[in-house]
């Protein structure tokens, strides 16, 4: 089992994007925007531990949370799936859920894939 993520140690991960995420920056470098993706979406399995739901950011992660029936095989029933740039807006609260669900940016199927009540991520609010 990985080490547990510190709070500061999310909030550095995220601070380099925030200008990105604004529209103020370029896209930073891949192994930045990853580290960000990464680093929230393990923060989220670490404070939700479970493996019902499978949370996808492709090309940089995917975790299991969320306390309910074990999936072994195959593709999970609940599985949340969406772009770096609108999980990272989810995690720090710029994006609600409702809305990102609403617009088509996030994809969630099953009766557990629903994230809501975990975003934004306790540390990043109200940055």
């Amino acid at each position: 089992m990985p080490a547990p993520i510190p709070a500061d140690e999310l909030r550095a991960a995220v601070g380099p994007v925030l200008p990105w995420l604004a529209g103020e920056a370029e896209q930073p470098p891949r192994s930045v925007l990853g580290a960000a993706v990464k680093t929230t979406a393990r923060w989220l399995a670490q404070q939700v531990p479970g493996r019902s739901v499978e949370l996808r950011v492709p090309p940089h992660v995917a975790v299991q949370c969320v306390p309910g029936p074990r999936h072994t095989r195959g593709t999970p029933p609940n599985v949340v799936e969406t772009d770096p740039a609108t999980w990272l807006r989810l995690a720090t609260g710029e994006l609600t859920w409702r809305d990102a669900v609403a617009a088509g940016r996030v994809s969630a199927s099953g009766n557990r894939a629903d994230l809501s009540p975990h975003l934004p991520l306790a540390p990043l609010r109200g940055r």
